[in-house]
């Protein structure tokens, strides 16, 4: 009888290991899954990245064997259809010049109203304002870039005429718009980084006796800087790649000069106009597209990278 007894209770207690073990097991097991489908995800990400770069090297690799490199980013004329001095030219130094002041003029209005925007609705915005705006941003956000470009024509033209003598199309549009565009981005991602700003380094420096704006200047913004200058960087990339709304707003002369308010082009401007034609494959032009592509591809990875690195070398570690 006693025998029966304790292979019972051995029994139960076995049934309560195995009981207790299986719920471990399970959770483990979808532990390792869960982290074998974001690992993927990651790795998608920079295998896409990879295959982009490998694309567009090919036919860059083949341009570059009809012509110098030298001549590409020394040129100073853009016309691979018309000869120009008995050849045709494949300077792209008007394009550069077209993406960065295009890039560079959006991003001096964009990134002081992003953060701006971001001070306001962190520090000082009541809760019912902030609910208000902080979804306007976003809708902005998800506006499409072709509706900012006709925006562009039939409202930001009509004004840059009128008041500075700009042409109807031309990189000033682009710039007003572009602007405008990434001042969501600016905003949200430079939030971000205020919000994870310990709280008590804000309390602390209201507790000795700094003003709201003297705590979020020199408490505050330091402290997130990192993130802060990440979103800039960001952003700037943004405006470097943006396409539609320089294609449709900003003209389709490509000269190198520096008057916003005549029509220029940027690289990713050119590349949609002219891949929308008929360009043989193998021609020069056609390998132009790609190279083009590849020198915008190349600017936009360091800005990344350099992004990365600026949020490395500021961050702040908090316990």
């Amino acid at each position: 009888m006693s025998g029966d007894t304790e292979g019972l209770q051995a029994r139960t207690r076995l049934k309560g290991a195995l009981a207790s073990l299986e719920p471990r097991y399970v959770w483990e097991v979808g532990e390792k899954a869960v982290r074998a489908v974001l690992f993927l995800a990651a790795a998608f990400a920079i295998v896409m990245a990879i295959a982009i770069g490998l694309s567009l090297l090919g036919p860059t690799v083949s341009f570059f064997g009809k012509v110098s490199p030298l001549e590409f980013f020394g040129g100073t004329i853009w016309s691979p259809d018309i000869p120009v001095g008995g050849s045709v030219q494949f300077g792209v130094l008007p394009l550069m010049v077209g993406t960065l002041l295009v890039a560079g003029a959006s991003s001096a209005i964009g990134l002081p109203l992003g953060f701006g925007a971001a001070i306001y609705l962190r520090e000082y915005a009541p809760g019912r304002v902030r609910e208000i705006v902080k979804p306007v941003l976003e809708i902005l956000a998800g506006i499409p870039t072709v509706v900012l470009g006709f925006f562009a024509l039939l409202v930001v033209s009509p004004f840059l005429q009128s008041w500075f003598g700009a042409s109807f199309f031309s990189g000033a549009n682009a710039i007003v718009v572009i602007g405008i565009m990434i001042v969501p981005i600016v905003s949200s991602l430079s939030e971000d980084a205020l919000t994870a700003v310990p709280t008590d380094l804000r309390d602390g420096a209201l507790a000795l006796g700094a003003t709201r704006f003297e705590a979020t200047t020199r408490v505050v913004v330091p402290a997130g800087l990192s993130g802060i200058g990440a979103s800039f960087l960001l952003a700037f990339s943004r405006a470097v790649g943006e396409t539609m709304v320089v294609l449709i707003a900003a003209g389709q002369h490509i000269r190198l000069h520096f008057n916003i308010f005549d029509q220029m082009t940027t690289m990713s401007g050119f590349i949609a106009k002219r891949a929308t034609g008929d360009v043989p494959s193998g021609t020069p032009v056609y390998d132009a597209l790609f190279a083009v592509g590849f020198t915008l591809f190349v600017m936009t990875l360091l800005l990344n990278l350099t992004s990365n690195r600026l949020r490395s070398h500021f961050r702040e570690e908090y316990e």
